[in-house]
């Protein structure tokens, strides 16, 4: 077992947290990919991430020549907060490893109480300050692209969201996948392909975006909107592919 933990936290409460993962904690959010659960120290909630054991040849990848999914989060977490990008706060990670093979690896982080996720913003358009809340989150992501930060799971459940006073503040979750280095225009752009179906929110956040950098709102909106609709039409044609492979094992 490997270990690093932030220096401001005692090392023997995640030991245990981790030894007994399986049987302890509240269980938290979608259980289908990754196994993600609550455990309560004192005055804090802390949440737990076990990623799922990867397959053989991953195992091999992450045993030699890859960073973890674990690893990547923590430090990732830990340059967003240098950054000045939000984050909910890293504590550690621990990873399981053989000889020859990588096994199963934990992320932890302080669990925040939130208002919202962006993905509320795409189901219920009643939402209190509603327009706010978008442009502020374009805003978000000006700073991301600002400060070089690529976050390739730019996608709906992915960016949390939480009232503060008559402003709202927003954290990224899900941190295992990143780029860092100067983003060109038509990277900047196709980074909110994934966020939404309705073109009443790409017009928003068009405008926002044209008003923060100073590019054409025209050339904005045509290219997110165009690349938002190619992204639907690959995730959909993923998914009849899927439907049909599922199909034949029956």
């Amino acid at each position: 077992m490997k270990s690093i933990i932030n220096e401001n936290y005692k090392k023997e409460i995640f030991d245990e947290i981790i030894n007994n993962f399986e049987t302890n904690g509240e269980p938290f959010g979608n259980q289908d990919r990754n196994s993600l659960k609550l455990f309560y120290i004192d005055e804090m909630t802390i949440n737990v991430k076990s990623f799922k054991i990867p397959n053989l040849i991953n195992q091999i990848a992450y045993r030699f020549f890859r960073k973890s999914k674990a690893q990547r989060s923590f430090e990732y977490a830990n340059k967003l907060k240098v950054l000045g990008i939000g984050t909910p706060q890293p504590i550690a990670y621990y990873e399981f490893t053989t000889p020859f093979l990588f096994k199963k690896s934990f992320y932890i982080s302080e669990h925040l109480n939130v208002d919202y996720t962006y993905r509320d913003l795409t189901n219920n358009f009643n939402i209190p300050d509603y327009e706010t809340i978008l442009r502020a989150f374009t805003r978000f992501t000006f700073k991301l692209h600002e400060n070089g930060v690529l976050f390739l799971d730019h996608s709906p459940g992915n960016t949390l969201i939480k009232k503060n006073g008559n402003a709202y503040d927003f954290y990224l979750v899900d941190l295992n996948r990143m780029k860092f280095g100067k983003l060109d225009f038509k990277t900047r752009i196709k980074n909110f392909s994934r966020l939404t179906i309705h073109k009443s929110m790409v017009e928003i956040m068009s405008d926002e975006y044209a008003k923060c950098s100073g590019y054409n709102f025209e050339d904005i909106f045509n290219l997110m909107w165009q690349e938002t609709q190619d992204f639907q039409e690959r995730f959909y044609r993923k998914k009849r592919l899927k439907k049909k492979l599922k199909f034949w094992k029956k």
